[in-house]
């Protein structure tokens, strides 16, 4: 069945509330906070290529001055030539043994390289090709990883944020153009919603399963044209570039493979940029998809654990009622007892199982185009509905999605002014 929702009137603006002026406010701070923090982790990264190029290229130089001393030497002591060792050595390396590297390298700790490990850091993608070697670059990494982390997970969080409220937005937009095409239109009684917002949309919540659709496209497209220029550059096969970009992208970081090491490329620098640029948007698009998958896993394992506690629960008052069944006693409403188990409203105030306030319905979740998942079903109803809520607290937290969404809203609740 379609579902009404409510049309924009045309004098809409002008009957805004004092709350939507709010949610506006609040969401333009949002996104300032969004830019100020990527603008704020973009100078960390360029202080902190600095600093560990200073730190480990000197230490670079030496030993590289040192190894060509040492294979001079050997060539002229065993009478090898520079050309068969190299190809003694790529034999090597082609029997998959770990630590060998025939073809020239470019620097790792001048300022390109050391921006390279630095985003490879704070992104925990971690790939291994280079480690800072001195007691002081390690020690400096400890507390650079901390904050850089830290910050670039908020950064995750927030782009989440951004990228869900478009995708609720253009599937809006999609529901309103169905909509228009079926003739249906409001009645003049379903004009306001229930909170009087003229911009809310009663009744109709967009699907998470839309959502996870449309991040896993955007990831796969990503991935694919990020595969096309390392297959191009790298000298790979499409199937190892594929591999690389999720390895890449999903902060898993073998090292096996690792992009933009090579000495020369043709337009280095463009493929530097690229190579960056890339990286990121995997890394976002895949993050998110990443929480969106999550929040389906948990409904899963949330109806599996209702099924659970159906049965169990029969089980025993079978057992325990089986022989008592008399005048005082009757036999348990079979019906309203399952009605009951399906149709489980649980609260995080009232269930310590479940931290994310969702509901949990099998019912609804056997019908999966109908489903409505936790809290990415509530915000993706909200931002939808062009009606934020008005989180408005003096900490600067907000509600949010993503793995710190739950403890965000707990921060706002506790963090009152005294």
């Amino acid at each position: 069945s379609i579902q009404l929702i409510q049309i924009f009137p045309p004098r809409g603006m002008a009957r805004r509330s004092k709350e939507g002026c709010c949610s506006v406010l609040q969401m333009n701070e949002d996104n300032a906070r969004f830019g100020l923090l990527a603008t704020l982790i973009l100078i960390y990264l360029l202080c902190g290529a600095a600093i560990f190029s200073a730190i480990e290229h000197p230490g670079e130089l030496q030993a590289q001055k040192l190894w060509k001393m040492r294979l001079r030497n050997f060539t002229q002591t065993f009478n090898v030539s520079p050309a068969e060792l190299m190809a003694f050595l790529r034999q090597y390396e082609e029997a998959n043994v770990a630590g060998i590297r025939v073809d020239a390298l470019r620097p790792r700790w001048d300022f390109p390289g050391a921006f390279y490990f630095v985003g490879t850091v704070v992104s925990t993608i971690g790939f291994g090709m280079t480690t800072p070697a001195t007691i002081s670059g390690k020690i400096f990494l400890i507390f650079y990883g901390l904050i850089g982390c830290a910050a670039t997970i908020l950064f995750f969080n927030l782009f989440l944020e951004r990228i869900i409220t478009m995708l609720a937005y253009i599937l809006r937009w999609v529901h309103e153009r169905q909509l228009h095409r079926t003739g249906v239109r409001m009645s003049s009684e379903h004009r306001r919603g229930s909170a009087g917002d003229v911009d809310s949309l009663e009744g109709w919540k967009p699907s998470v399963y839309y959502v996870m659709l449309i991040l896993g496209v955007a990831a796969l497209l990503v991935a694919c044209c990020a595969s096309a220029m390392y297959s191009s550059m790298e000298d790979w096969s499409y199937f190892d570039s594929f591999y690389f970009c999720f390895v890449a992208f999903s902060t898993i970081g073998f090292g096996d493979l690792v992009s933009s090491q090579k000495e020369h490329y043709q337009s280095q620098n463009a493929y530097r940029f690229g190579n960056y640029l890339f990286i990121i948007m995997g890394v976002c698009c895949i993050y998110s998809l990443f929480n969106v998958i999550s929040i389906v896993i948990k409904q899963i394992l949330n109806w599996i654990l209702a099924k659970i506690d159906c049965r169990c629960c029969r089980r025993w008052q079978k057992k325990h009622f089986r022989h008592h069944r008399n005048a005082v006693r009757p036999a348990p409403n079979k019906t309203r007892q399952k009605n009951a188990s399906i149709d489980t409203v649980c609260d995080s105030e009232t269930d310590g199982r479940r931290m994310s306030g969702e509901m949990i319905s099998v019912k609804d979740f056997l019908a999966s185009n109908k489903v409505s998942l936790a809290i990415m079903q509530k915000q993706l109803s909200e931002t939808a509905n062009g009606a934020r809520q008005t989180y408005i607290h003096h900490n600067g937290f907000s509600g949010g999605i993503g793995a710190l969404a739950i403890m965000n809203n707990r921060l706002a609740e506790t963090s009152v002014d005294r």
